[in-house]
């Protein structure tokens, strides 16, 4: 008991294969200008993001300042959507998810703040552009937002952390745009 016949596994091995073929998988996909990102599960993003939601933004004592603007966002043009996401989720990366681990365990997140965590990695990493392009990179709009994400002088380092981690609904709004079935 519990070992599988041999000739089980060519079976169990074509089914996933053909699963793995399904329009609900190999389809989901991010294009973000000539960058294409497969094999993240957008819906798991704000699934993460909502299980921890009401907590990080209850810790934001600061509601006059936002670091992220929708409608500022919405200018950020396709061509240089690639290059500005790279840029952003290498900020959350470094700046705020590494230094909110140890908030995220002590509030019983760390299960969906990892998820986002991980997600943010993968996307990164996959970013890959879809054409052959000369380099491209931020144009004025992307500059800008990135300056007003690390200006120190807003707030500071870890107010800045949990208004960014709690602002991360604007950002998958955004993302929201360039993810396709």
């Amino acid at each position: 008991m519990g070992h599988l016949p041999l000739a089980v596994l060519p079976c169990l091995s074509l089914i996933l294969l053909v699963w793995s073929w399904g329009p609900g998988v190999q389809s989901q996909k991010f294009q973000f200008g000539p960058c294409r990102v497969e094999g993240v599960v957008f819906q798991d993003l704000w699934e993460a993001f909502r299980a921890v939601k009401d907590i990080v933004q209850a810790l934001d004592n600061i509601t006059s300042i936002r670091l992220l603007r929708g409608e500022v966002l919405q200018n950020i043009s396709d061509a240089e959507s690639c290059y500005f996401i790279r840029a952003l989720l290498k900020f959350y990366l470094n700046t705020v998810f590494k230094n909110y681990y140890e908030k995220a365990a002590e509030f019983g997140i760390l299960k969906s703040f990892s998820t986002l965590a991980n997600n943010f990695i993968v996307i990164v990493s996959k970013l890959q552009p879809s054409v052959s392009r000369t380099k491209l990179g931020l144009g004025p709009m992307g500059n800008c937002v990135l300056r007003g994400l690390s200006s120190p002088f807003l707030l500071d380092i870890e107010a800045a952390q949990i208004k960014a981690f709690g602002e991360v609904d604007i950002l998958l709004t955004w993302m929201q745009k360039f993810y396709q079935l």
